[in-house]
């Protein structure tokens, strides 16, 4: 037994910003102060808060240390664990509150939430399969070897009002029950982790955090629909969930929970893993498919539905990560425990990625139905030096942009496909009002025109089209006929392609034509951006009642195009100047502005 246990954050964010080197530190102090015996270093997934990695929270006070850096680790062993003084300093502010340390669920950033699918992240070692069973793992899999019929799996499912995490929203049951409904034989059952979303990082949390949840999740719906092999679709780029994922997948071989007679019941089920090369478009089911067999990701048309003939042109249930991680759940609590939670056609919780203009970022889940509102100014903190929200984009490339008059819309798949987004898989990215909504929708459709797999005219061609307009109206050369074509040919594409990305490809566009229309009207007419962003329609000038003369833009000026006397006011070349904005930056009298 240990007196303390020491959890630091394994998570790619807190990875990145160090946490290896924290827990070589912990062990090394913890070995030279002779305490190996008494205090446990355990790497864990997500804590959720990652702008402030490293994270370390030592237990049994919970005490929540944040920006943790190597040469701490001495203070925290010799004041915390050997003398029992929890270090202020290191504390997490929102955790310390009149000079005491309060619970982490008491923040703001906990306290609205409720974790389902993230549960076990930040709480156990998702190396160590025991830790896992020791917090119910597993059960749920038992439960239904044992006491349920693969048809009362099914029910329970579709009892429980589960819908898909990864974009689409559909049932969860339903899709499970139509590749029962086929006839016996090789069936399939596949999980997408390939989240190519700009900004969602859901799922790779949950599988570096509790990669068996999904393991078991799989199990049974192999169990429910008849299915002996599985497959775990996941991109190359996510190096700790695919170690983390094997590891797991063999620890659960060893412990006979995969492979032949599962528990000694009869039922056979393994798992393997496919490796994406970072392919948004295999992202859509049928391209994913594609893909684990070995072809090039490209969608097919659709029907047959994967349920009928999928993989291998077998019966296929494929679900994401996140909906997965609420399977073993639903099956131990019930259907009523999960419909307890949500809206009336949405139930349950939902995560998402919280990115852009905020004070939090990080991963959060909260019962569906929870006001966008909630989302940014409580749990994320607002939106950083005193700026105004002005919109968040839901869904990626294939969501939209909601803006500050729908901030209290409860969030969920209906209300947000009624105002023009949708759910997708759970990134929010959060803008202020220094945010050009043209240079957004331009941003997104980017990213699709490079991704777009090109089996489709209305993608390959119509997705590159859009882009042409709104570089033409970000370089203010475009008319107002140009936003008439705009808007049509946005509904010719979302008619007419093939795969379900490309017909909501335009999604980002037409939201911001919706809501922020005048912003393009400026762009046009009046050759300006409002929001200061495009560089082609700015001027930036130094105001002389403002400017001291201290040259410090000048001398920082990379092509220049600054000039003036010391002690004088300056002015910028405009022919040489190319707007990028460092003179405002370091300019310290606020004399030099955008126009």
């Amino acid at each position: 037994m240990y007196r303390s246990h020491i959890l630091v954050c394994g998570g790619t964010g807190c990875t990145s910003s160090g946490s290896e080197r924290i827990i070589t530190a912990f062990e090394k102090e913890l070995a030279a102060t002779g305490l190996t015996q008494e205090v446990k270093v355990i790497k864990t997934g997500c804590f959720g808060l990652c702008a402030l990695g490293p994270v370390v929270v030592v237990y049994p006070e919970g005490a929540f240390y944040s920006q943790v850096k190597p040469e701490d680790i001495p203070e925290i062993v010799e004041e915390h664990l050997i003398k029992g003084r929890i270090v202020k300093r290191l504390l997490y502010s929102e955790t310390v509150e009149d000079n005491a340390v309060k619970s982490l669920n008491e923040t703001d950033f906990y306290k609205k939430q409720v974790r389902v699918a993230l549960r076990n992240c930040g709480v156990i070692n998702p190396e160590d399969i025991n830790e896992y069973i020791a917090y119910d793992g597993y059960m749920a899999l038992g439960k239904v070897l044992t006491e349920m019929t693969p048809e009362q799996v099914i029910q329970t499912i579709l009892d429980s009002g589960l819908r898909g995490r990864g974009g689409g929203g559909f049932p969860t049951g339903r899709k499970w029950s139509f590749a029962a409904a086929q006839p016996k034989g090789q069936k399939y059952v596949c999980c997408n982790a390939d989240e190519g979303d700009p900004g969602a990082f859901m799922d790779r949390s949950v599988l570096e955090g509790d990669p068996h949840v999904v393991i078991e999740a799989m199990a049974i719906a192999g169990y429910a629909i008849g299915a002996s092999q599985g497959y775990i679709y996941v991109r190359a780029e996510y190096p700790i969930a695919v170690k983390r994922l094997q590891i797991a997948i063999g620890q659960a071989r060893e412990m006979g929970l995969l492979g032949k007679d599962i528990l000694g019941t009869g039922f056979d089920f393994d798992l393997d893993i496919r490796l994406g090369a970072g392919a948004f478009v295999c992202g859509e089911e049928t391209a994913l498919m594609t893909s684990i067999e070995g072809h090039r990701g490209e969608p097919r048309p659709r029907p047959p539905f994967p349920a009928v003939k999928g993989l291998f042109g077998k019966p296929t249930v494929l679900n994401n990560v996140e909906t997965y991680a609420n399977i073993p759940r639903i099956i131990l609590n019930g259907a009523d425990w999960f419909r307890s939670m949500g809206t009336e056609k949405s139930k349950g919780t939902k995560v998402f990625a919280l990115g852009g203009k905020i004070h939090n970022t990080g991963l959060v889940e909260v019962p569906m139905g929870t006001t966008l509102r909630e989302i940014v100014e409580e749990i994320g903190g607002g939106i950083p030096n005193g700026k105004k929200f002005k919109a968040a984009q839901t869904g990626g490339p294939s969501g939209g942009c909601i803006p500050a008059e729908h901030l209290d819309i409860p969030v969920d798949y209906d209300n947000l496909i009624a105002i023009g987004s949708m759910m997708g898989s759970g990134g929010l990215i959060v803008m202020d009002e220094d945010t050009c909504m043209v240079d957004i929708a331009k941003f997104f459709l980017e990213f699709t025109v490079d991704e777009s797999c090109g089996k489709c005219t209305p993608c390959r061609i119509g997705t590159k089209r859009l882009y042409e307009l709104l570089d033409k109206i970000t370089k203010g050369k475009a008319t107002m006929d140009d936003l008439d074509k705009l808007e049509k040919l946005c509904y010719h594409i979302k008619e007419n392609a093939l795969c379900g990305l490309g017909q909501t490809a335009p999604n980002p566009v037409l939201s911001t034509l919706k809501y922020f229309r005048d912003e393009y009207i400026a762009h046009i007419v009046d050759k300006k951006c409002p929001a200061g962003v495009c560089k082609a329609l700015l001027t930036v000038q130094i105001l002389p009642d403002k400017c001291k003369g201290c040259t410090i833009c000048a001398r920082n000026c990379p092509t220049g195009a600054i000039t003036g006397k010391v002690k004088e006011p300056h002015v910028i070349d405009p022919d040489k100047c190319v707007k990028c904005g460092v003179c405002i930056e370091k300019c310290r009298f606020g004399a030099i502005v955008k126009k």
